[in-house]
């Protein structure tokens, strides 16, 4: 049986016309910052722009159908924005630095999974607006390349439905999809702008406080700086770098409730309960079993939880603290943040559904028999549909995390780096311990921008992609 037809393929071409139309647009909005530093880079965002926006064109003009889009066609348009956007960005990379494809590819797809590791040697030379375009490509891609397109240029209908569901989110604060991203814009916005000024009061330079809020709020983790947030040697700083840290990790649900119930959401909400305890018992147990200094320790557990991947200290000095210490690191780049934000991993909502899926085998198998034992969460009942799909997901999670970790440690990489490695690739997560650089061999290079695009829409999607791809050439 054909599960892939002509129609189908009709209907992910002309609406990935569009997303490549807003990610050619993208591409120009540097050229702010190319004009006002007089850098004189604008071929290398115009080519790659006009390159998307006249093929996204193309698409939407002779690929025109009337077939309504269904859920599979909506995760393969996801995995090919996804994809297209960290090409078309690694063209402007290239372009501009003259450094190697797969490099520029790489450092895009970093950028735009909010992974955050790069292939910079020094970042610090290059153009300002080379730096505000890795910046806004994190912003973007917090948010989700394919849910910034539909808020800004779709209309309401099915199709901003099926592609909102495609990048594995189904919150909803208004009841149009249309409406809720654009609510979740507004308030990604007010964040933004609130860090940056911020950040401009506690003494950071304009052009830093912006490129850094737009690293930090979509809990990326980039800087315009070598040393990262470590650079600016400033405690007020890095609280700032904490709190939005924390606010990129919690859900916009919740967010948006929080002036309606005076605060009251944010503190009931249970995942953001989990987030800020866990960090709070971890930064005091690590703190007595370590002689880390400890604002370096709070802003890393609170960078590995939140998959932001900002660091405070240097990926060397990081890899020569105890292994205690990693591994509690590791455990929190696994776990994320909550569901409905702007980070990757596992994310809590899953962890919970998970392990309470188990209590409840356990506490059947105690009762009398024939009893079935609910699961509940929020008051509301589990399906047994998400017990299985959260089991499922955590179990194909780490099979690809295996499968990366054993690859690095064919290339003759450290077993424990290796692992750490592979957890923060497909995690989204760019905390490091210093072997994802620009010497890392092309092979291993490609297999991280598969994890990390794997990582960012989810796995699935792209599984299905990859699947259809195959069945079109049966």
């Amino acid at each position: 049986m054909r599960y892939v037809t002509k129609s189908d393929l009709l209907v992910v071409a002309n609406n990935s016309g569009l997303l490549m139309i807003g990610i050619g647009i993208m591409c120009l909005v540097p050229l702010i910052f190319d004009l006002i530093y007089f850098e004189f880079e604008i071929t290398c965002f115009v080519i790659p722009a006009a390159i998307s926006i006249i093929l996204g064109y193309a698409c939407q003009k002779y690929f025109e159908t009337n077939k309504k889009m269904r859920l599979k066609h909506g995760m393969m348009v996801s995995s090919f924005g996804w994809l297209w956007a960290s090409i078309i960005g690694g063209l402007v990379f290239m372009i501009a630095t003259n450094m190697p494809f797969i490099d520029a590819v790489f450092e895009s797809m970093t950028a735009l999974t909010g992974t955050g590791m790069t292939m910079f040697e020094d970042v610090e030379i290059l153009p300002h607006c080379i730096l505000f375009f890795r910046a806004f490509e994190q912003w973007v891609g917090g948010l989700g390349v394919v849910v910034m397109v539909i808020a800004v240029l779709t209309k309401p209908g099915s199709v901003s439905s099926k592609l909102y569901q495609s990048e594995a989110r189904d919150e909803r604060i208004k009841p149009s999809i249309k409406k809720t991203l654009e609510k979740t814009l507004e308030i990604y916005l007010i964040y933004t702008i609130a860090g940056i000024v911020l950040y401009i009061l506690a003494g950071m330079p304009v052009f830093d406080a912006i490129c850094n809020t737009l690293h930090i709020i979509s809990t990326g983790g980039m800087s315009i700086k070598n040393a990262n947030m470590g650079y600016y040697q400033n405690d007020i700083i890095y609280f700032i770098s904490i709190v939005l840290m924390i606010l990129g990790a919690t859900s916009f649900l919740v967010h948006y409730k929080v002036i309606k119930t005076r605060g009251k959401s944010l503190i009931e909400d249970l995942q953001f309960k989990i987030i800020i305890t866990v960090i709070a018992l971890v930064t005091v147990m690590l703190y007595f079993v370590s002689d880390i200094v400890p604002i370096e320790l709070l802003f890393t557990l609170v960078s590995a939880i939140t998959t932001t991947g900002a660091t405070v200290a240097p990926p060397l000095t990081m890899a020569g603290w105890p292994s205690f210490v990693i591994i509690c690191i590791m455990c929190l780049m696994l776990t994320g943040g909550s569901n409905g934000s702007t980070v990757g991993a596992i994310k809590l909502v899953r962890m919970i559904t998970f392990f309470k899926g188990i209590y409840r085998h356990i506490r059947e198998i105690l009762s009398p028999e024939g009893r079935i034992v609910p699961v509940k969460l929020h008051g509301h009942r589990i399906p047994e549909k998400s017990i299985s799909q959260a089991g499922n997901f955590i179990t194909l999670y780490m099979m690809f995390i295996m499968f990366t970790w054993a690859l690095f440690c064919l290339f003759g990489y450290d077993p424990f780096r290796s692992l750490f490695a592979a957890m923060s690739l497909q995690g989204n997560n760019g905390l490091e311990l210093g072997i994802v650089n620009h010497t890392l061999n092309p092979i291993l290079k490609i297999v991280s921008m598969f994890d990390m695009w794997t990582g960012r829409i989810e796995i699935y999607p792209v599984l299905i992609t990859l699947r259809a791809f195959f069945e079109i050439f049966k």
